[in-house]
């Protein structure tokens, strides 16, 4: 039952994470052009954004598994 309770802290820690920085940007290098051995190439920045309700739902998810987790180990012992 401490796996469940591992898990669920992960994924509620995630959740705080991914609802404190919504956003995150990549960069992609792309060949534009090609013309023997010389290549043209550009680098395209992209905003990715992780959806609040996402966030919200990885915290309470994460919360349960928590719950979940200590209220099997409280049976068995």
């Amino acid at each position: 039952m401490k796996s469940i309770v591992i898990l669920g802290a992960t994924v509620a820690l995630l959740g705080l994470i991914t609802f404190a920085v919504p956003a995150y940007n990549t960069e992609v290098t792309r060949d534009v052009v090609r013309f023997g051995d010389m290549k043209v190439q550009a680098k395209t920045e992209e905003t990715h954004v992780v959806p609040s309700i996402l966030s919200e739902g990885a915290i309470a998810l994460g919360v349960l598994l928590i719950g979940a987790g200590i209220a099997m180990s409280r049976r068995v012992d």
